[in-house]
């Protein structure tokens, strides 16, 4: 007796593991396309270092082409992360063309990052990165209400070299729910990465009065990218991630998410997540 392997084969049977894929979106009014889900390289960022970074370069790229292959086209990276250098080996794979690059510029003064303007860390940016324009930079990590006022300086080379065709679309990434105010109704703002759980922690507010924040700027036409989904890894228990990640995504108010991970099984998980409680648009 043949087999059931056998019988399959001979039967002329090509049954095969379909691949998971994530949905593509519309990013608020910048024009670009991304996926729902975007590839953060930034847990535990800080001093050029993160988890994503400490997996090693092989393992990295490794990742980030595995992503790829399976729609996520979304890179989220950042000066404090150290990924940079990491994500110029993976282009030597994945045709730039095919990805969105974000960035952020750290706004409080460190000793080991060197004191710049944004055209000259702009500049830096793109050759770690090997890139000659990066699709998102955002403003890191604003933690007043006056942060228009505080960064104008910044804000204005950042606007010039989205002029020059240098960035395509610049933002904020908000800490303070008086920042995230300001850039709900900042017309200079096109992106806003923002703090959103449905159980408050890591965030800047109660769950309801930062999805109504998001709400207003989403309505005001700008991007709206959410981060701390799980909360800082706080959110754990696997009925309570997906609650949070049904509330954020179901809320039509956040049109894609950051989530860092390691491995391609915790990608895959998110992104079985994603596409059961996304509206693909």
């Amino acid at each position: 007796m043949r087999s059931s392997a056998a019988l399959l084969l001979g039967s002329g049977c090509t049954c095969r593991r379909v691949r998971l894929t994530v949905p593509p979106v519309r990013l608020g009014n910048t024009g670009l396309r991304v996926s729902k889900l975007a590839f953060g390289t930034g847990t535990a960022g800080w001093e050029g270092h993160s988890d994503q970074t400490k997996i090693g370069a092989r393992a990295f790229i490794r990742l980030m082409q595995q992503l790829y292959e399976r729609g996520v086209n979304f890179i989220d990276a950042a000066d404090i992360y150290g990924s940079h250098h990491l994500i110029k080996e993976a282009l030597k794979i994945i045709p730039r063309e095919k990805l969105v690059i974000m960035s952020k510029i750290w706004t409080a003064p460190v000793d080991w990052i060197p004191s710049a303007s944004a055209a000259q860390t702009l500049d830096r940016f793109r050759r770690e990165l090997g890139v000659d324009v990066i699709d998102l930079v955002l403003l890191h990590c604003a933690s007043d209400g006056q942060w228009p006022e505080k960064l104008n300086v910044l804000r204005e080379e950042l606007y010039t070299a989205k002029m020059k065709g240098i960035v395509k679309a610049v933002g904020v990434s908000c800490h303070h729910l008086d920042a995230l105010k300001a850039a709900a109704r900042d017309p200079w703002t096109d992106v806003m990465l923002a703090r959103i759980n449905n159980k408050g922690i890591r965030m800047d507010g109660r769950p309801e009065e930062v999805m109504t924040v998001l709400r207003q700027a989403h309505e005001n036409g700008k991007a709206i990218l959410g981060m701390k989904i799980y909360g800082c890894g706080e959110i754990k228990l696997e009925e309570e991630c997906e609650s949070s990640l049904r509330w954020v995504l179901e809320s039509g108010n956040v049109d894609s998410i950051t989530i860092g991970v390691t491995t391609l099984e915790q990608a895959e998980q998110n992104i079985r997540r994603v596409n059961h409680y996304s509206r693909v648009v």
